[in-house]
């Protein structure tokens, strides 16, 4: 007859923490950069001046992309000048801080830039900001 080996006293093996450990730092890295990255992704792809004494502010109400071709965009839905100034002119009263952040490509023209503003200001929005890139310098 054959004889089995008894087994260790029934002891369980004990679990390995570290590569688990390394695996959840892992995914928490994942995750982290995987976010930065899509707040980005969330606007009109263009190309933005670039400024030297730029500030980050990540507050804002309404984002408006001025293309060269004179399109608007409401965050990253393609919205008419008037629709726009409503859309501003309804918030700024719900809101007394609100702000719209305008995004303009380096090559728009100056006056462009000025008749949304204006535009906007005839709404009742009285807070601006002008994205740009941050230059070279930071």
């Amino acid at each position: 007859m054959i004889k089995l080996r008894q087994r260790d006293g029934g002891k369980a093996p004990e679990p390995m923490l570290s590569p688990m450990i390394d695996m959840i730092f892992l995914l928490l890295v994942f995750f982290i950069v995987s976010t930065m990255y899509m707040t980005e992704i969330k606007s009109v792809p263009i190309r933005l001046p670039v400024a030297q004494n730029s500030e980050t502010v990540s507050k804002s109400n309404f984002t408006v992309t001025l293309k060269k071709d004179g399109t608007l965009y409401l965050d990253e839905q393609k919205i008419t000048l008037e629709a726009l100034v409503q859309n501003a002119s309804l918030s700024s009263k719900q809101d007394e801080n609100f702000a719209v952040i305008l995004r303009a490509e380096a090559t728009v023209e100056y006056q462009k830039v000025i008749k949304l503003m204006d535009a906007l200001k005839g709404g009742g929005v009285t807070r601006f900001g002008l994205a740009t890139d941050i230059g070279e310098g930071k």
